[in-house]
């Protein structure tokens, strides 16, 4: 008797268990960005681009193959332990399936090891530095973001030409020293005549100014100072009379507020990741009209990335019927290509960098707009761009 009932109650038990593993589970997501700190502004866009990519690419479900999208946020304020720490309770605690972030290069260098450790993916985006998918790589990290040997091949397109001095101004830090780097290994036929980096938060470019006059003045022929920078306004350095040298400045696309600056410039030449007029495509579209909708503004520099990096998720899910698995991930992901704002792009199997265009633009001031509009001189497809595969694995 007592045999039959501890029978029975196991019957029971599975009966009851049954529905629960019939279940599907959702799927859990980690955002860690800079929702505070340096680059908040930054963060923001990202959160703002994910968040609408996920809408628009799961056609306003919020699923994929019947499972329910969980984003949870996290700010890691632009700091490295911080953001470590983070995802290591997001992956151990949260139980993320597989995060995405963050928005500063030193925060996503600390926290590689960690996807590494618990066997997870982390989507990076929009952090650039060349080592998060070069020698710091892991094979756990796939990066929508553009890194800096895209940038500095984009820009060198620009403005790699003979008879051109160029000096690069630079934030001491790994995105400026990885800008630097790439752009210098990039330019074939201009001049790099010095390197200067300044403290990231550099708000006097007097003497670093001085010291870029003292290498340019003089020289024959079109003097550029290249500018590798993220926040705050490098171009106070042009407060320095640069036009009496002969010196233009010159530097890649930015967010819009930050672009406000470049009205001062016109005719300035760089290369873009994004800018909302210049990719013609349906996903594109679709970010702008939502985001006009939502906030009655085009969508910016960041906002494109975000949306990118919800397009590889989703389109990764599909592929794989909601497994969230490592593995059944990096197999499909890997050469995987997927529709994004800036059209399409494609995963690298050598170090699962997303292969992407850029956009070589020269200033125009329009009255219509508060920045200097980027007019499209010509798109640089990814197949123009030998980006270095820089992993040592």
């Amino acid at each position: 008797m007592h045999r039959r009932s501890v029978i029975s109650l196991a019957v029971v038990a599975a009966a009851f268990a049954a529905p629960v593993f019939a279940q599907s589970k959702d799927i859990k997501i980690a955002h860690i960005y800079s929702k505070t700190g340096p680059l908040e502004a930054y963060g923001k866009q990202t959160q703002t681009g994910f968040m609408m990519g996920l809408d628009y690419a799961t056609g306003g479900t919020m699923t994929v193959a019947g499972k329910k999208i969980t984003v949870i946020e996290k700010d890691d304020q632009g700091k490295p332990d911080l953001g470590k720490s983070l995802l290591a309770a997001a992956y151990g605690d949260d139980k993320v399936d597989l995060a995405v972030g963050p928005t500063a290069s030193p925060v996503a260098l600390a926290m590689l090891p960690v996807a590494e450790e618990y066997k997870k993916i982390l989507l990076v985006e929009p952090a650039v530095a060349d080592s998060i998918t070069g020698d710091k790589w892991n094979r756990y990290i796939f990066r929508t973001g553009r890194n800096s040997s895209q940038d500095a091949i984009a820009n060198a397109v620009a403005l790699d030409k003979e008879g051109v001095s160029i000096v690069t101004m630079a934030q001491d830090s790994a995105f400026g020293r990885d800008g630097v780097k790439a752009f210098r290994e990039a330019v074939k036929k201009a001049k790099i005549v010095h390197e200067e980096y300044l403290p990231p938060a550099t708000s006097d470019f007097t003497a670093g100014g001085q010291r870029m006059i003292d290498k340019l003045k003089g020289l024959p022929g079109r003097k550029i100072i290249f500018i590798i920078w993220a926040g705050g306004n490098p171009f106070k350095v042009a407060d320095m009379d640069l036009k009496r040298h002969g010196i233009e400045i010159a530097t890649g696309g930015n967010i819009l507020p930050a672009m406000v600056a470049y009205k001062n410039f016109p005719g300035m030449e760089g290369a873009a990741y994004y800018y909302f007029g210049m990719p013609k495509n349906p996903v594109n579209e679709a970010l702008v009209s939502r985001h006009y909708s939502q906030f009655k503004s085009p969508p910016d520099f960041f906002t494109a990335g975000g949306f990118s990096a919800a397009m590889a998720v989703v389109t990764a899910l599909k592929k794989t019927n909601g497994d969230t698995g490592a593995e059944t991930l990096i197999k499909t992901m890997e050469g995987m290509s997927f529709d994004t704002p800036k059209g399409t792009m494609t995963f690298r199997k050598e170090d699962h960098q997303a292969m992407q265009s850029m956009y070589h633009f020269k200033i125009k001031v329009d009255p219509a707009f508060a920045w200097g509009v980027p007019e499209l001189v010509r798109e640089i497809k990814p197949s123009e761009m030998n980006v270095p595969i820089r992993n040592k694995r």
